[in-house]
């Protein structure tokens, strides 16, 4: 299962940097993740600031 990043969002980037795989992308106003690349590893909830990736 994927994450995805809620509305919660500061679009700081500490997601992007952390995601093995460049699943994480910049969205407007907040960052979005492509499920497609997404492996569900949790790495970009692990660095986020205010726990906005979430399973889907």
């Amino acid at each position: 299962m994927a994450f995805v990043i809620n509305d919660s969002c500061l679009a700081c980037g500490a997601c992007v940097d952390a995601c093995p795989v460049g699943a994480v992308k910049e969205g407007d106003p907040i960052y979005t993740i492509d499920e497609a690349e997404c492996l569900d590893c949790g790495a970009c909830a692990g660095v986020c600031p205010v726990g906005a990736p979430v399973e889907k």
